[in-house]
Order: C-alpha cells, then structure tokens, then sequence
C-alpha cells in the first residue's frame, strides 16, 4: 500500500497545477530570469489585532531539500497537461535545485497586514514553483500560533496544554499544531509525537474509559496511582464530580485533578472547597472540555480556582478564524533583461512593487509603529529591520533556534504588545506605514498600467 502522505521525497509535487504549467511556458520561452515574491496577508481576521508568525523551519527545511524523483519527472511528462512540452524542460526538473535567497521576519514576530513574512528572489521558475507549500505551511502555523497567544493571554498567567491532536485536520496538521500552540505560549502538548521531535513537554493521564474498566471509581484512582505515583492526574468527572474529589484523600500523592465537563466555574469552587477541606490544598485543579479563550477570559474574570486548562478543537483548528488572505505576489522580474518592479491594480487585489523591508519603532519599550520600505531604502527614524536573511543561493546560513528559544522570543515580542493590541475582542489597528519611495514607486507602477 502507498502511503497518502507529503514526505521529503514527494513534497516538490505538493504544488498547484499552474506553477508546473507555468514553469513549463517559462522554460520553453527562455523566461527565467530574477524575481522576487513576498508573501503577506492583506488584512486581519476578525479579533486580531495581529498575527504571530510561525512555520519558518519547516518552510526552509522543504526549500533546502526540494528536488524532482526520476519516477516524479515520468509521471508528469505522461500527464496530459504536459503532452506538447519539449522534453527538455523534464530534464530541467531532474536537475532541478533551489538556489534562491530568502528573507523571513521569524518565527514569533508579531506581524501586521501588508508586511512581508517571506521574501523570496532568485530564478523565475524555482521562487514561482513553491507558492503552494510556502502558503499552506506559514498561513496554518501562524494561525494557531496566534490563536494559542490569545488563550495564554486570556489564562492570566495560568498554564493552558495543547489537547488538540485528536481534533485536527489530520496527523501531520495535529503535529503542526501542537508546535505552532507552543511558541505561542502553551506550556506542553498531549502529543508525543511532538515532543519527541520538539522537546516539547507533554502532559496527559487517563481517560474516562480507563474508570469504567475498573470495579469502582475509587479502584480505578488507585490503580493508576500505584503505577505512576509521583505524576498522578486524576480525571474526576466520568460519574459525580463532587463524589469523586471526597475520594482524591484516599489516594497518595496526588498532583491534580481534571474536570472535563459541567460548568466549570461552579464544580471548580466546589471541587477546591472539598480538597482544601481534606488538606489537600497542593493538589492542583485543571479543566478541559470546548474551550476557547473567550470561555478561559470569563473564567479568569470570575477568579475561579483553576490552574491550568487543556484546550483542543478550538485551538487546533484556529475555530472563530480558521483562514487569513496570505498571498504571494511577484514585486519585481526580468523584463527585456532588466529588473523592474511589477504590480497587481485589480479591484480589491492591490500589490505593492518593490522588494521591501520592515523596520519596527518602539516607545517606552513597547512597539509604537512600523514603516515599511524599499529593501534598500533607509527608514524615517531608526528602527529594527525585521526581514532577515536565512538562504542565500539555496544555502542555510542561519542555525535555526531550538523550538523552545523561539518560544522565549514569541513571548517577548508579545509583552512588547501594548495591552490594547492585546485585547481577545474590540482590536485595535497598528500604525504601518508605507515609505513615501515607496508610494510613488507605486503611484508611478499604477499609471503606467492605465
């Protein structure tokens, strides 16, 4: 059996049709100078005041390996969409090989609409072939990136776990997840894939069916204690909640108990009350169960005695926002052998020429507005470039960070939010500007397309 999966060896065929059509017409008229692309979005979703931006190492990690099989090249130049193409543009792809430069803001900058995330420039061909991954890869990563910063944010301070695997679109999409949750500010994951591969914490216990296996509720308690006695959660909710935190005392050593259902403001006071009661005040409370950060918001408001909070399907799928309108345009290209800039004017679809750089200002420690410019363009005042370079001719010349180094990075960056920025409903718009090159580049780019 074939397995349906994306894997190194066949993600160079994870593209749209018409990237491979294209590249096939670039070829065959001798169309395959330099270009750049900039991948953006161009407005937020709804109760965002920004995006947190994420998949980076994947996205390189692709770019760095991507090549065309024999047995790939075969098939494509049997597909009929490829049946009047020379054959030497097959050759093309056997020998093909990503040797663009790319600059990328990383991974857990706070972005805004119209700054570039990724930049890349090289051949035609090869920075037009990887829109698809680039796009799927950084738009899913940064979208639960996002979404886990606003769930820590609504947690004041109080831990928040990735619960989500089960939930996802799918195991690569769980995976992904759980370390885009991370650098957004969980503590850890259920998934122990990923902390294999992320060194990730991973958090979990047991279910409800692990309870209804065993004679009593209690028995079940102590049966699991007896095998993990120095890390036992207990899930307390598979028949009374009440009745089964006055059976926590029975049981040694226990670190927390898990309520997963019910209102959980009230069985949280409840359950805090019985186990303060049995002086059992270390034991932690942590609840699950369709949460999302306007839930944690209003429980943290209520001071409910909870500790931490296991989410899932809300999280893993980004829920109240699940897409954002990233695209990836060509800002210059080799035109008659001479580089210009190009741009898109259609209704609701405006482009920015150029390649840009985005310099960020702070005030008072915190980011007061960023202006974005031409890439060699010096800014208004001085401020911090954002894009850096991580390819050049399709060389890594950047070590990635551990995942963990860029999570402290995410989290800077987000306490360099004002509180307003912040806010989970009523966002507020960040200043970005454009350079005035800039917008007469692209004053001049719109007259010159009437």
């Amino acid at each position: 059996m074939r397995a349906f999966n994306v894997t190194e060896e066949n993600a160079s065929l994870f593209v749209d049709l018409y990237e491979l059509t294209m590249a096939a017409a670039y070829w065959s008229n001798h169309v395959n100078g330099i270009a750049t692309f900039e991948l953006y979005f161009r407005r937020l979703p709804p109760n965002r005041s920004f995006i947190l931006a994420a998949g980076l190492e994947q996205m390189l990690e692709y770019l760095c390996n991507l090549h065309f099989t024999g047995q790939q090249v075969d098939w494509l130049q049997k597909h009929k969409a490829f049946e009047s193409v020379d054959s030497g543009f097959f050759d093309y792809l056997r020998d093909f090989r990503f040797s663009c430069d790319v600059w990328a803001v990383p991974e857990g900058t706070p972005i805004f609409p119209l700054e570039p995330m990724v930049q890349v420039r090289g051949p035609l061909i090869e920075a037009q072939i990887v829109e698809t991954y680039l796009l799927s890869m950084l738009s899913m990563q940064s979208m639960i990136a996002t979404k886990a910063a606003r769930i820590a944010h609504a947690a004041k301070g109080r831990s928040v776990v990735d619960f989500g695997s089960r939930r996802a679109h799918g195991p690569q999409a769980g995976l992904l997840a759980a370390r885009a949750s991370y650098i957004g500010g969980c503590i850890g994951t259920s998934n122990v894939l990923a902390g294999e591969l992320g060194e990730i914490p991973i958090y979990g216990t047991a279910a409800h069916s692990f309870t209804m296996a065993f004679g009593s509720e209690l028995e079940a308690f102590q049966s699991y204690n007896r095998v993990f006695p120095a890390n036992t959660t207990l899930l307390i909710d598979t028949y009374d909640v009440e009745k089964a935190a006055h059976k926590v005392k029975e049981v040694p050593n226990v670190n927390a108990v898990r309520i997963d259902s019910g209102n959980l403001f009230d069985l949280s006071k409840k359950v805090r009350e019985i186990l303060d009661h049995d002086q059992l005040q270390k034991v932690q409370i942590m609840v699950s169960g369709d949460l999302n950060e306007f839930k944690i918001a209003e429980l943290a408001q209520q001071d409910a005695p909870i500790d931490s909070f296991g989410v899932g399907t809300e999280l893993v799928t980004s829920y109240d926002a699940p897409g954002i309108s990233v695209v990836y345009k060509m800002v210059t290209a080799t035109i008659a052998g001479q580089e210009t800039s190009t741009v898109k004017t259609s209704e609701g679809k405006l482009s920015y020429p150029q390649r840009k750089q985005i310099y960020r200002f702070r005030k008072n420690g915190q980011f007061s507005r960023d202006e974005i410019c031409e890439f060699d363009e010096s800014p208004s005042e001085r401020g911090e470039p954002l894009l850096q370079q991580y390819l050049q001719a399709g060389r890594c010349i950047q070590e990635m960070p551990k995942l963990s180094e860029v999570r402290r990075y995410a989290s800077m960056q987000l306490d360099s939010l004002s509180d307003s920025m912040r806010k989970i409903s009523a966002v507020e718009a960040y200043p970005v500007t454009l350079s005035q090159k800039l917008q007469s580049e692209l004053a001049r780019m719109q007259k010159r397309n009437l």
